[in-house]
């Protein structure tokens, strides 16, 4: 299969896929480029419609929208795919920051890929990116894990493996399971682990929580646990 041309100008081209970032928090961190790409395309596919329709108001932009989730991804990916086959220029977003990383997005870049469609990236906002820049701790390389799954077990099991790995381990963690997973990480890891806990990032309750894994925690369960959290684990013999 040949590679297909790809255009990077801010005009969208007929059967083009674009992987659009948009904002984790500060509506501002929108590209001129995304913008641009969204209030011209023949097709915004969401996450939420009504989240990305009031991020596109607030830009004054007006486009067709399509759900394009967790839920509906498999079957949606290749309708999507044919209708950029079709033609159609096509822009995907997430909720917020960078789709298909731990986001709806990779079902259908996978269909265009396979189909030989061209694949173009909007680059933007992302928050495991962004926490990692502002952290301290080494970006030399990093593990990004994503979510890990509910059960204590098998998050105990991940940092068991992961527990001398030489580069920073980053992870996304949600607000009900936040405080469990500081403790885990103090049980497994030991208390003087060096790690990051940040929340709401480019949001007005920005938190970076940076240290020990138990002054880290402590101070954690002192504040607030509402948010979207990134939690960063520093290589074993990281001293801060």
């Amino acid at each position: 299969m040949a590679d297909a041309p790809v255009n990077n100008s801010l005009t969208p081209q007929p059967g083009h896929l674009y992987v659009v970032a948009t904002p984790i928090g500060n509506l501002a961190d929108l590209t001129e480029r995304a913008r641009a790409i969204l209030g011209s395309v023949d097709l915004v596919a969401c996450e939420d419609t009504r989240t990305t329709g009031g991020l596109l108001t607030r830009y004054g932009l007006r486009r067709d929208l399509i759900a394009y989730h967790d839920h509906n991804e498999t079957e949606v990916a290749e309708r999507l795919a044919d209708q950029l086959a079709a033609g159609k220029s096509i822009a995907v977003v997430s909720d917020a920051g960078t789709p298909a990383i731990s986001d709806p997005g990779f079902r259908l870049v996978r269909a265009c890929r396979r189909r030989g469609l061209p694949v173009v990236p909007v680059p933007g906002p992302c928050a495991i990116t962004a926490v990692l820049s502002a952290s301290g701790l080494p970006t030399n390389g990093f593990l990004f894990a994503g979510f890990l799954v509910a059960k204590t077990a098998a998050r105990t099991a991940f940092l068991e493996k992961y527990r001398d790995f030489d580069f920073t381990l980053a992870l996304y963690e949600s607000c009900h399971r936040i405080d469990k997973f500081a403790e885990e990480i103090v049980a497994t890891l030991g208390p003087d682990r060096v790690v990051c806990i940040a929340k709401e990032v480019t949001k007005l309750h920005e938190t970076f929580l940076i240290g020990r894994a138990a002054d880290v925690r402590d101070r954690l369960l002192k504040g607030s646990l509402k948010g979207e959290f990134v939690v960063l684990i520093a290589p074993t013999d990281f001293i801060l």
